[in-house]
């Protein structure tokens, strides 16, 4: 009876936080996100430091490096933007001529004749134009403005990331200092080696993508390969997301069945290439979570925090793992949302150049 009691009350504690995360969105998105890519600069901060260069210094450094990577990867897709802007009246014109086919199968089928049709669109869209536009342009500010404090954030997790680790420790009695200390490094390598991971898994996905597309003649296909490689960043859905989006691109540029065939045929492929061979090898078992409670943590973040709720919900739930499995009373949740069969992480091609070099 007082198993059942803890379990609903732990199960009530989850409600309230979910519904806080809720609410509390605007203020916990950028911070969650800061302190999740700080976790991946440590190392790198900590290095830095080694070399005789102050905290302060050395995570202003790891900023830097943040923010050209993220330039250099907005560069390559302008460029290539650019490029796909020069189709663009020729991609309008297939655009129109695909939606009056698509107006005369309409008429046909259903019978409602285009001058309805567009009689519909039209007072669907009339007076929205300006509020479309004052709604971009908050949601640019509010991009704008999330991207300044995280950054802000990011510095002050690596800078202050002792003071933070000593006020965890000061709350768990001095006789759970080394297990709360276990804890707290093994939470952090799942988000530094999960998301060092992805980012290796991506770049390889771009090269892939782009052969790819450029062999089935796809117009400005490394745009579209960036783009398919930054939509992994969501598990399950980015992919579907890209490669959909491309099929949409290759129609409207003209392309033919056996385009959109050679497009489907290349993430297929690739999808194969990913997961039998690129995640055991780059990311390897980091995250050790079944596939069922992945799918229902990617919903369930993108109900509470949208997007950033999709990118953050696997390490998240992996260092959520970790900590229930690390608690005597939690521990039959670490074991719900962990694998079937568990299984040791196999060493990455990432620890094994770290090894490499480490003996060098």
């Amino acid at each position: 009876m007082e198993k059942l009691s803890l379990s609903v009350n732990t199960l009530f504690f989850f409600v309230l936080t979910f519904a806080g995360l809720y609410f509390a969105s605007p203020f916990l998105i950028p911070l969650t996100l800061a302190a999740v890519l700080s976790m991946v600069f440590i190392r790198l901060c900590s290095f830095i430091e080694s070399k005789g260069v102050s905290r302060g210094v050395a995570s202003v450094l790891c900023i830097v490096l943040f923010v050209l990577s993220i330039g250099l990867v907005l560069g390559l897709l302008s460029i290539e933007l650019s490029s796909l802007a020069e189709n663009l009246d020729g991609m309008e014109k297939r655009i129109v001529s695909m939606l009056e086919s698509l107006k005369s199968w309409i008429n046909e089928t259903i019978g409602i004749k285009k001058i309805d049709q567009q009689k519909a669109i039209d007072q669907g869209t009339k007076g929205k134009s300006g509020g479309m536009i004052l709604s971009f342009a908050a949601g640019l500010m509010g991009i704008l403005i999330n991207t300044i404090l995280v950054l802000v954030y990011m510095f002050l997790f690596l800078s202050m990331r002792s003071h933070i680790k000593k006020f965890i420790l000061k709350l768990v009695p001095n006789k759970e200092n080394a297990d709360t200390t276990a804890v707290i490094h093994q939470t952090g390598k799942v988000s530094q080696k999960y998301l060092s991971g992805l980012a290796a898994m991506i770049g390889v996905l771009w090269v892939m993508y782009g052969i790819g597309f450029s062999i089935v003649g796809v117009e400005s296909a490394l745009f579209f390969a960036v783009l398919c490689g930054l939509l992994e960043i969501v598990p399950f859905i980015g992919n579907l997301t890209g490669t959909g989006l491309t099929v949409l691109a290759v129609m409207a540029q003209g392309g033919n069945s056996k385009m959109v065939i050679g497009v489907l045929v290349t993430y297929l492929l690739v999808q194969f290439i990913q997961t039998y061979i690129l995640e055991p090898i780059i990311v390897g078992e980091q995250v050790n979570i079944n596939p069922l409670f992945t799918i229902m943590a990617i919903v369930l973040g993108e109900l509470i925090w949208g997007v950033a709720g999709m990118i953050l919900a696997v390490p998240l739930l992996g260092m959520a793992k970790i900590i229930c499995d690390s608690y005597p009373h939690l521990q039959p949740y670490g074991f719900l949302i962990g694998p079937e069969n568990p299984r040791k992480p196999k060493t990455t091609i990432l620890d094994y150049m770290k090894k490499l070099f480490g003996k060098k």
